[in-house]
């Protein structure tokens, strides 16, 4: 028959035979069968929600590739894709209010209140609005609440589950709000936001933490003692926690900061007592942040650590069947990949190898040298100088010429015909591509449309392409929990 007489009925026909045959075949049941019971609303008992902070495709593929490389096994993102387990797979659209590229407290919002709201704010419309968010929703239901991070806890992404504030910069602020709002756990970094000695207002928010029946960690040790009958805020740094890069490096790190699946395992074993059920954020925050920084180790070292955690959520869900898990980002970062070099390309693998030979991240390496990214300029640094940071931290050799261009970026004097890549952080990981291979678009966000992986009862209820504020509503209808929403 011709395409002309091919009718839409033959072509739906077809289309379903397709997509039985690919449901049962060796890629996995990605596609539901058609025998399969769809879900209901209620199904869910719980909910974890895990999101990668600003990770593009390419930081996907080149956590796989080093973790395959380097430890001998894929990532077990790549693993779902790949099992017999029964999952969504789809893109989403991650926009916000104002802008087709959005920031970190719009993305969180638009699913922490179903409403898509100005980059910048948390949960809080253009004319001040306030939107109850999904923490508040569960705990109001009886269920518990909890939000874990790598990055400071007052930060937008756990933020943008359980806050309301104009500025995702109230830092402050959203410390207080947190105390208000009495959530069961709350673990990550961030202490300078409640310790007496480092908030202008001088308020000490351990103390009414402490007042509210929480416990209080501030190290691993801590976090593995901590009684599981009271409620928990773990801050285990002043500000973010250290890169994985760091951590594997420097024991005193490994020793007292856990890692993103250890908080996570902490957080299912304390918030899985609930007999009604639990809410659970977890979010890899410094995958973006290395990505800002264009800092290639920093990137794939806590892409692999949030890796790690899928297998935490993997573990815990098995043999369950009350439980939805979303697995997403919130948006691209810099879009970084593994250029193709040398002669057929032959040379890639092991310029990507040298990754694992990297002691350090950027931002340790500044810190060494005295610059934080957010200074216009470094005086007195010298080429010399520059080539003996980047030789201990990263284990490359680099040329005088190539440290003569990182002095002038240093000083605020290199010219990029893109400006967004005239900084350190941009030269920096420009020269290092010319041995590891890894370069980077820019240092900011992208419009990308992003990887969302599902599994769990609701899973099957969420379109190949789905828009960013659906999946607040598919939360709080498979939880049965939409009579909390309200107010």
């Amino acid at each position: 028959m011709s395409k002309k007489g091919f009718s839409r009925l033959e072509f739906l026909k077809a289309g379903a035979m397709s997509t039985a045959a690919l449901g049962t075949g060796a890629l996995g049941r990605t596609f539901q069968k058609p025998d399969t019971k769809k879900s209901s609303f209620g199904d869910a008992k719980n909910v974890i929600f895990l999101v990668v902070d600003g990770m593009s495709a390419g930081t996907l593929a080149l956590a796989d590739l080093l973790k395959q490389r380097q430890y001998g096994e894929k990532t077990n993102w790549i693993k779902l894709y790949e099992s017999d387990r029964e999952y969504h797979r789809g893109l989403m659209d991650m926009a916000s209010l104002n802008s087709v590229v959005t920031g970190s407290a719009a993305a969180a919002s638009s699913w922490g209140s179903g409403n898509r709201i100005n980059n910048g704010a948390l949960n809080t419309g253009p004319k001040g609005e306030e939107y109850k968010t999904i923490c508040e929703i569960f705990r109001d239901a009886g269920k518990a609440t909890g939000l874990v991070t790598s990055a400071r806890i007052t930060h937008a992404t756990p933020s943008g589950f359980g806050i309301n504030m104009p500025s995702r910069g109230q830092e402050d602020e959203i410390a207080e709000q947190y105390a208000e709002r009495g959530y069961d756990l709350l673990m990550g970094g961030g202490a300078r936001h409640f310790s007496a000695d480092s908030r202008d207002d001088g308020k000490d928010l351990y103390s009414v933490f402490e007042q509210n029946g929480y416990t209080v960690a501030r190290s691993k040790t801590e976090m593995n003692r901590a009684t599981r009958n009271s409620k928990l805020l773990g801050l285990f740094y002043d500000s973010h926690l250290p890169y994985m890069v760091d951590h594997n490096t420097l024991p005193e790190l490994q020793e007292r900061v856990p890692t993103l699946a250890e908080m996570t395992k902490t957080a299912l074993d304390r918030l899985n007592r609930n007999q009604d059920g639990f809410i659970l954020q977890v979010e890899g925050g410094r995958v973006d942040h290395a990505a800002h920084g264009n800092d290639p180790a920093g990137l794939i070292y806590d892409q692999i650590a949030f890796d790690d955690t899928i297998k935490e959520v993997m573990d815990f869900t098995d043999g369950r069947d009350d439980t939805l898990v979303i697995l997403t980002t919130d948006h691209g970062n810099a879009n970084p990949g593994l250029s193709g070099l040398g002669s057929g390309y032959g040379d890639s693998p092991a310029m990507l190898d040298t990754i694992q030979d990297y002691r350090h991240s950027f931002e340790w390496m500044y810190s060494e040298m005295g610059y934080h990214w957010s200074d216009d300029s470094l005086k007195g640094v010298t080429v010399k100088d520059i080539m003996d940071h980047v030789e201990y931290a990263m284990n490359t050799k680099i040329t005088r010429e190539q440290g003569l261009m990182l002095k002038q970026a240093f000083q605020g004097t290199f010219r990029s015909p893109f400006q967004n890549r005239q900084q350190p952080s941009g030269v920096l990981s420009g020269v290092l591509a010319n041995y590891n291979g890894i370069n980077f678009i820019s240092t900011s966000h992208t419009a990308d449309y992003v990887e969302i992986a599902a599994w769990g009862p609701g899973s099957d209820r969420i379109p190949t392409f789905v828009r960013n504020t659906a999946l607040f509503d598919l939360m709080v209808d498979m939880a049965d929990v939409r009579a909390y929403a309200a107010g």
